[in-house]
């Protein structure tokens, strides 16, 4: 076998998830997944609630000589936070900025469009399955040989059961 070999030491799965979107979005939208995962420590917490990156447009080169131009940072903002975001548009440029190490934004550029959020609220409760019902079930499952899959598939098909009326 060639090739560097793996250990067995755990690794969380957000940084096998930045590893797998950085390139796409720095390839679609121009960022990384850092800036949106900083994105409430830049702006702060009353506008992180109702605004998020959407991109940074670079401004194309024609030559490169070109001098270097900031890009404009497009960001989804709902309703009446618009105001308040353009309002604070230069210290977030800033911020950014010193998010990058550089002066990589020269704008912002707000898109109005509501940002998905969560809300807090949960699923309620599941109710209770009856003896009849969890055997029914059971009875449904009881020729699958592998037993994890087994159990799994009554786990399903319970919640299946108790999501209805």
């Amino acid at each position: 076998m060639t090739g560097k070999r793996r250990g067995s030491n755990p690794v969380a799965v957000s940084d096998l998830a930045t590893g797998i979107l950085d390139p796409v979005l720095k390839k679609r939208a121009g960022m990384s997944v850092s800036l949106v995962q900083s994105w409430q420590e830049l702006v702060g917490t009353r506008l992180a609630r109702s605004t998020r990156p959407e991109r940074i447009a670079w401004p194309r080169r024609r030559h490169e000589d070109d001098p270097f131009e900031p890009a404009t940072l497009v960001v989804a903002c709902e309703g009446a936070m618009a105001l308040h975001l353009q309002h604070e548009t230069g210290e977030i440029i800033d911020r950014v900025n010193s998010f990058f190490g550089f002066a990589a934004i020269g704008r912002i550029r707000i898109v109005q469009k509501p940002v998905a959020l969560d809300t807090g609220e949960r699923r309620k409760p599941l109710r209770p399955l009856s003896e009849a019902e969890k055997q029914r079930v059971g009875g449904y499952v009881k020729d699958v040989g592998d037993e994890g899959l087994r159990a799994a598939l009554e786990r399903l098909g319970q919640s299946v059961v108790a999501s209805r009326k």
